[in-house]
């Protein structure tokens, strides 16, 4: 399997966690964060949906405008951002052939070009860094008043 294919595969099994996880969350609570410097998790759910906008920028124009934080008014938007957003990653991936996904892109925050890095590993870094950001998030749902939903195998809150 190369490498394109396996990253296909990984981002369409990864899609379902994230979502549960944005999923679980008490809409009303969104503003809930740990730490006084922690992202809140609505800003998590903003800075995922996000990454999924990034990755299908990168998979059609071959570059990243890093959008840090997509702004939504519910967790509803959130909810149908999230799914626009990894709809489109997975539309444009199957539009990238072996020297696209080679090719260097640039991953840039506002004007300043952050790092120069061929697509997949810049698909690579935003697929990991969206796992990352999912776990961060996971945390915040029990103290919410949530339960946490299945990721890999069974939560506390999902064994019966």
């Amino acid at each position: 399997m190369d490498n394109r294919t396996f990253f296909k595969q990984t981002l369409s099994g990864e899609i379902k966690g994230l979502r549960d996880v944005i999923a679980a969350l008490p809409a009303g609570k969104l503003d809930y964060r740990p730490d006084p410097k922690a992202r809140s998790a609505g800003e998590l759910v903003g800075h995922l949906i996000g990454h999924m906008q990034d990755l299908a920028e990168l998979f059609s124009d071959g570059h990243i405008n890093h959008r840090n934080q997509v702004a939504f008014a519910t967790l509803d938007e959130a909810l149908q951002l999230f799914d626009q957003g990894c709809q489109d990653a997975l539309k444009t991936l199957d539009q990238v052939d072996d020297g696209k996904w080679a090719v260097a892109g640039d991953f840039k925050v506002g004007e300043q070009v952050v790092m120069n890095a061929p697509a997949q590993a810049l698909a690579w870094m935003m697929l990991l860094d969206s796992v990352h950001h999912r776990g961060q998030l996971s945390t915040h749902i029990r103290p919410m008043g949530g339960k946490v939903p299945a990721i890999y195998g069974p939560s506390a809150d999902t064994q019966h």
